[in-house]
């Protein structure tokens, strides 16, 4: 990220960027930046091709115009998926394209053995946005703060990203109503944020892990349906409900092996008070049942992919099988 920060503020610009990883806010903002560095508000010099329909030649044929009264033309490429498919005769294009281009590629998968990914990455610079660590998006956010002039205390920052989880949409969302709640005020407290701040999917999951460990199956399937009636689909309800299983698991085995809550939480990159509730959870099982849960959860997913049960019944039935 040091790199497009620096191309951005210098504004010598590379012919070939590709953004890719599955943090979308990161993705979104460095592409509007690059744009407004690179044309300011020139929409003349600007194509846009979105999808996996994103013509090959199309895209060649943009990129062969010259600017008009401009110094560089600016082609976006998004979520076209040519680093996983045939780029056809684009990845040898891109050394021979005018000066005057610079192409930028947002992506959500990438196959780094992809023509196309080594001459981006050759010829430009291409950068995966993951998910960041809990130290860098707690930087974020009081820097984000401190522009505002505001202050908070650690408690009241870990409880902010208790209910947000590290989704930084989310938390820029869940951000922007607690400082429009604070306007005026100089400190952001507790009940600040939960005056203003959302009850998020990742609370109801821990609930429903604690619910499963208290072999209170009705409560788990009552906290399912919950979720359902917000709309969220059963599969990413079953993807965080294996994610917590095996955040549990490792945090299992790294305290049973001596290690502290905070060597803990810079090894599996997790907020320190997260990390400590995980860890309080995770003595509610034995290590063999949070194997056995992890397990269930393959099994389960398995079950949905070969068409042996709807993704509905599948969480339904795991979290029966998981409190009994």
């Amino acid at each position: 990220m040091q790199t497009l920060n620096q191309d951005i503020k210098n504004h010598t610009f590379r012919p070939v960027y590709c953004l890719y990883g599955e943090e979308a806010y990161l993705k979104r903002s460095f592409k509007i930046r690059l744009r407004e560095a690179i044309l300011g508000g020139d929409t003349m010099n600007y194509h846009h091709f979105e999808g996996k329909d994103a013509d090959v030649r199309a895209i060649i044929d943009a990129a062969d115009t010259l600017p008009f009264f401009a110094e560089h033309r600016l082609i976006l490429v998004e979520d076209s998926g040519l680093f996983k498919r045939d780029a056809g005769e684009l990845p040898q294009y891109l050394s021979t394209m005018p000066e005057t281009t610079i192409i930028i590629f947002v992506e959500s998968q990438m196959d780094k053995r992809s023509r196309l990914y080594k001459a981006v990455n050759s010829l430009g610079y291409a950068v995966e946005l993951k998910r960041q660590e809990p130290a860098y998006i707690e930087k974020w956010i009081l820097s984000i703060l401190k522009k505002e002039n505001k202050q908070i205390t650690r408690n009241t920052m870990n409880l902010f990203l208790e209910r947000t989880g590290t989704d930084m949409d989310l938390i820029r969302s869940e951000l922007d109503k607690l400082l429009a709640y604070t306007a005026g005020w100089d400190v952001i407290t507790a009940e600040d944020v939960l005056a203003v701040g959302s009850v998020q999917i990742t609370g109801h999951i821990f609930d429903m892990v604690g619910a499963v460990s208290a072999r209170n199956h009705d409560r788990a399937l009552r906290l399912y349906h919950d979720l359902l009636a917000l709309k969220e689909p059963p599969m990413r309800i079953l993807f965080l409900i294996a994610r917590q299983f095996n955040q549990l698991l490792q945090v299992r085995e790294l305290s049973d092996a001596g290690m502290d809550q905070r060597t803990i939480a810079q090894k599996l990159s997790l907020n320190p008070y997260v990390t400590g509730k995980i860890r309080t959870q995770s003595r509610s099982f034995t290590p063999e049942a949070l194997e056995a849960a992890v397990s269930a959860c393959v099994d389960a997913e398995t079950a949905v992919k070969t068409g042996n049960l709807s993704d509905q019944l599948a969480v339904e039935l795991l979290l029966v099988q998981l409190s009994s």
